[in-house]
């Protein structure tokens, strides 16, 4: 996944905010509590190029006898003004390009990467985890636990309003499962004079499954669009988030996340092919990194983040609204 443009904490030093142009940091850092300009910061001045000193006329050496020949060792390559170049031993400090050093690399204007031939700098030990808007990832066990407690919301609110007609579809059907079981514990594997199930139950299937569909998406995307969280959200204590600004979802948002996971429902018809659909989505965010997104989230931009335990007191701790949280990317 790309993280949209913008400026964000710097992961390399959480007490700056640097630019992310879409695939790598530009431009210096500035604190992190300092207002950044809109866009991306302006391009750095080119560095005025250092004299090459004269150089002096070499002294012819005269070998040894039966030795090899003597003479001055050659310097660095043409074009290096007498300099040592970057990613020598004599050279100190981190060569530009690398985390901590702004700036792009010698000799490629522009460029956020190594010259050819040159190993690609790296942390120095495991990368730290993102924190969108300045709060942890929640963990897959949070999720999991939060969609089984919606789950049995949408159950309850399915036994109330579906109840009638899986009542009636379960009498569409049993002569044919009476019969089946019968003949199977008999031992009987013949097929012929079984009672077909009645001519309303497959348009009793469908009414079904249109009910349980329009009773989840009321339950879930009202909630969501408006405080990116439902019943079951709240008790665990997570919330969805877009990627891009800590803001509420919208429903338009909401709606493209849960219809990756709950219109497959309607598929339930055909050989449970929904439900291996939703199976697929339910377990994708083991898989994801660094981010932890399910599918719904991949296609609707968000992710689910951990909200603290104790929230600071809106009426006492002023807002800046200039200065908003920023996120690792």
């Amino acid at each position: 996944m790309s993280v949209q443009p913008g400026w964000y904490v710097d992961p390399a030093d959480p007490e700056t905010r640097r630019y992310w142009d879409g695939e790598g940091w530009i431009g210096a850092p500035i604190p992190v509590d300092a207002t950044p300009p809109d866009g991306p910061p302006p391009p750095e001045a080119a560095p005025a190029p250092v004299p090459a000193p004269a150089a002096a006329a070499p002294q012819s050496a005269q070998p040894a006898p039966g030795g090899p020949p003597v003479g001055p060792f050659p310097g660095p390559p043409a074009g290096g003004h007498g300099q040592p170049w970057p990613g020598q031993p004599t050279q100190p400090g981190p060569w530009p390009g690398q985390p901590g050093q702004a700036g792009p690399w010698p000799g490629q204007p522009g460029q956020q990467g190594p010259p050819p031939g040159w190993p690609y700098p790296g942390w120095p030990g495991r990368p730290p985890a993102p924190r969108p808007h300045g709060l942890p990832l929640a963990s897959y066990g949070a999720r999991l636990v939060a969609r089984l407690i919606d789950f049995g919301v949408v159950f309850l609110l399915n036994a109330v309003v579906n109840g009638w007609f899986v009542w009636r579809y379960i009498e569409e059907i049993s002569p044919y499962l009476r019969e089946s079981v019968r003949r199977s514990l008999a031992g009987d594997t013949s097929t012929d004079g079984l009672p077909q199930p009645g001519e309303q139950a497959a348009g009793l299937q469908i009414a079904i499954l249109l009910i349980a569909t329009a009773l989840w998406f009321a339950y879930e995307v009202p909630s969501m669009a408006a405080r990116g969280q439902t019943f079951g959200k709240r008790l665990v204590g997570i919330r969805a988030l877009p990627v891009e600004a800590d803001q509420p979802l919208g429903f338009g948002r909401a709606t493209r996340r849960w219809s990756t996971l709950g219109l497959p429902t309607l598929l339930w018809y055909c050989c449970g092919l929904g439900l291996l659909l939703q199976f697929v989505d339910a377990v994708s965010p083991l898989f994801d990194q660094p981010l932890r997104q399910a599918l719904h989230d991949k296609r609707a931009q968000t992710v689910v983040v951990q909200l603290p335990r104790t929230r600071p007191d809106t009426r006492t701790t002023p807002r800046d609204r200039a200065n908003p949280p920023g996120d690792t990317p």
